[in-house]
């Protein structure tokens, strides 16, 4: 049981510090602020690419695909209505920048970081390259397709 807590401590640290990262984000209006400025520099076309780093840039903060949909969800949903951009590309462009972040700050890795007794800057030159492909590939996916 020693083991077991001592490999899974860091885990059961980080949710409790996020959220409250994400709380701190909201009641400061930090997640609306940075989505109402792209908003206002986007158009139909751009709005998506915008959607896509600023899910991006809050996963960065914020690891936690769901807490960050609570928040950003609505304004992207009603962004997208104002601007007559399709609410599926949207929804997608708000998955591919939480998604293109995790390759950068891989969360993913962390039991099998444990596993193999790597440390995060091991595995972090390969992660980069994912991470740089990822965002080529989703935003070229995002230009290229209604």
């Amino acid at each position: 049981m020693d083991e077991a807590i001592a490999g899974a401590s860091g885990i059961l640290v980080q949710f409790p510090l996020y959220f409250g990262i994400l709380a701190l984000m909201q009641a400061g209006g930090l997640i609306e602020a940075c989505a109402s400025f792209f908003i206002a520099i986007s158009d139909e076309n751009t709005y998506p690419i915008f959607t896509f780093f600023s899910a991006g840039i809050v996963n960065i903060f914020v690891p936690s695909g769901g807490g960050q949909w609570a928040i950003q969800g609505p304004i992207i949903l009603q962004s997208a209505t104002e601007l007559g951009i399709p609410l599926p590309k949207c929804i997608l462009a708000f998955a591919y920048g939480d998604q293109w972040t995790n390759m950068l700050q891989p969360f993913w890795a962390l039991p099998l970081l444990s596993i193999t007794g790597l440390k995060a800057r091991d595995i972090l030159p390969y992660t980069l390259i994912l991470f740089i492909l990822g965002g080529l590939l989703f935003l070229l996916s995002l230009t290229l397709f209604p």
